[in-house]
């Protein structure tokens, strides 16, 4: 719900340096646009920027709790714990009580209850930070799947933490130095845990929590991916689903404000709507709004991709909101709004790192400024459904499920202009040689291998379809989850993904992927969950990705810019460019249209980044 901040030193008074304290949050506004607070004493300084979602005037943040001796403990969130209730109710049962409703004073009273096992008793999304004032000890600590994001910075005497690294930028002490690792990681198919692209700017790893003493750092997993042998029958299976996915989204729809629903006739979201809609906890007697996007003239002129997009989503989004009966609004963009190099900017700060993904970015931006505009501030999403539910086509096709590399890897591989990474094709020849960019990736695969866990008794082919799912859920998904987050936020709107929480990831992971995928049919276990809930058509829809723009004026856009940007041999990203693929690039004649246009333009659509992203943050390459 919010953006978070702050510095710990263990041999200097903080008081001092409250300026920049508060400079690391103000680079968070965005995070938190309704309010600012923080806490500075001694060696700690926590800071916060609140988006008001819940308990409006008596969350006041950070949250600290006092004695007549002075404060005991002083903690900062962001996101939603979803077993509020049940918390707070045994909390209260052990003597603890509560001045108001908020999600961060209730996490402060599980520390002072529990220690450091506290962050195990928290469900939901959440990235935390709480100092122990009589202790001496910061603890950071992150949700299980990294939907909230929490990166950290070591110092000779203590430690820098944010929510986003511009956060950690804002700080004196931090340059915005990239080095050979850095730029591996911002061309990586997938990325490792708790790396980064800026030099010594960590993340705190999903599932676990930092501790930082004046003897130092020390990290502990409190949550990883159990291996459980499957018992239930396929109608059981079905039931225990829909259940767990209800309770899911009834959890994510606490707050103080309406809940909206993203909505793209897909069967992830529909799914969730559909529940939503009928859930009690709904607040308000409104109807449900939900929101898709859509390019003007998209529907009409659609060509379909073989394996990643089949239909346009706006009949099924229509079909699906009249079905449930949500009130709904469809996001129109044209061409001149993904054409505008502001809005392009725009995205980049928002990720703080460069991207090849183009109008994919910048029109998620506009859709969560639009739902912004339209006062809905907090929304459903159906992020990680196909990691859960093994609804990418990769999880199954033998052809890449079964290589030697991730399977996304080995399906990108397949096209030139991503073999080494999407988006690094114009990138000099010799500095991908050097960077080897392919066993970067490969090398991450193998560590990733060797941590699954298994169950015992499973055969060769169950064996390896949970190494895939267990791959998605650690190494793809991140990667997804990270740029939801950063893109709503950065409109301020908190994005909510039932399909992360925790009991549903756990049992549906061990479920056998033959109940996960019966005939063959992709999501059928998901599908039969809700198959009461929709019409037939959405139902039965095959996996369609996020839409990307076929407008040949849009290609032509990105050619043009990259020309111009080809021609300035004093552009801070010319030394990274490989003369004789951007010559090919360029005479390659009409501007990248159609269905796979996206996969031509990225390379394109990187430089372009890189260059805005070299320029605007002043970074310095030490390769």
């Amino acid at each position: 719900m919010s953006g978070i901040a702050g510095w710990v030193d263990f041999h200097r008074d903080l008081v001092p340096e409250a300026a920049t304290v508060r400079a690391m949050a103000d680079a968070l506004a965005h995070r938190g646009p309704d309010g600012a607070g923080e806490w500075i004493q001694g060696h700690a300084a926590l800071a916060h920027r609140r988006l008001a979602l819940l308990d409006e005037d008596g969350d006041r943040l950070p949250a600290v709790y006092a004695t007549d001796g002075g404060p005991v403990a002083v903690l900062t969130l962001d996101g939603v714990i979803t077993n509020h209730a049940e918390l707070r109710r045994e909390l209260a049962a052990r003597g603890h009580r509560f001045t108001g409703r908020g999600d961060a004073e209730l996490a402060l009273h599980a520390h002072l209850e529990w220690g450091g096992d506290f962050p195990g008793r928290l469900e939901g999304m959440f990235a935390l930070a709480v100092w122990d004032e009589r202790r001496q000890e910061l603890l950071l600590a992150r949700d299980r799947l990294g939907v909230k994001p929490l990166c950290y910075r070591r110092t000779p005497s203590g430690l820098l933490f944010g929510s986003e690294p511009k956060a950690l930028l804002a700080h004196p002490a931090v340059e915005p130095v990239v080095d050979a690792d850095g730029l591996r990681e911002l061309f990586a198919h997938s990325r490792k845990p708790g790396t980064g692209v800026f030099r010594g700017v960590l993340e705190v790893l999903p599932g676990h929590a930092l501790t930082v003493r004046r003897s130092g750092t020390g990290h502990r997993r409190y949550w990883s991916l159990p291996a459980r042998r499957h018992t239930d029958g396929p109608e059981t299976t079905v039931a225990t689903v829909r259940r767990l996915l209800s309770d899911a989204v009834t959890s994510h729809l606490r707050a103080d404000v309406p809940v909206g629903a993203m909505l793209s006739g897909g069967i992830d979201s529909s799914a969730l709507t559909a529940l939503a809609a009928r859930s009690p906890s709904r607040s308000g007697s409104a109807g449900l709004r939900t929101f898709s996007l859509n390019f003007a003239g998209y529907a009409e002129n659609f060509e379909p991709h073989p394996t990643m997009r089949a239909t346009p989503d706006a009949p099924f989004a229509e079909l699906a909101a009249r079905h449930i009966g949500t009130d709904h609004t469809e996001i129109l963009l044209d061409t001149a709004v993904l054409t505008d190099p502001w809005v392009h900017a725009a995205a980049l700060r928002g990720q703080d790192a460069p991207s090849p993904l183009g109008d994919m970015d910048v029109s998620l931006l506009l859709f969560f400024e639009a739902l912004r505009d339209a006062g809905v501030t907090a929304v459903l999403s159906g992020e990680t459904a196909d990691e859960v539910f093994n609804g990418y086509f990769w999880a199954y096709d033998p052809g890449h499920s079964n290589s030697r590399t991730f399977p996304w890897v080995s399906f990108e591989r397949g096209h030139d202009a991503a073999a080494g990474g999407l988006g690094c094709s114009l990138v000099d020849r010799t500095l991908r040689k050097e960077l080897d960019f392919m066993e970067y990736a490969d090398q991450h695969y193998r560590d990733a291998l060797a941590e699954v866990p298994h169950a015992e008794g499973e055969g060769p082919r169950e064996r390896r379809a949970r190494e895939i799912t267990y791959l998605a859920l650690t190494r793809w998904a991140p990667t997804h989850l990270d740029r939801a987050d950063r893109m709503s936020m950065a409109c301020g709107v908190q994005l909510r993904p039932p399909f992360c929480d925790r009991a549903l990831v756990e049992y549906v992971y061990n479920v056998p992927a033959g109940l996960k995928r019966v005939d063959g049919r992709e999501k059928s276990l998901l599908r039969a969950a809700v198959a009461d809930l929709l019409p037939e058509p959405v139902l039965n829809r095959r996996k369609s990705a996020y839409p990307t723009t076929q407008e040949a004026a849009y290609g032509r856009f990105v050619r043009d810019r990259f020309a111009e940007l080809a021609a300035d041999r004093n552009s801070p990203v010319a030394p990274l460019l490989d003369a004789d693929a951007t010559a090919a690039a360029l005479d390659g004649g009409g501007a990248p249209s159609g269905a796979f246009a996206w996969v031509e333009r990225a390379s394109m659509e990187m430089v372009l980044q890189l260059d805005t992203w070299l320029t605007e943050y002043q970074v310095r390459l030490e390769l």
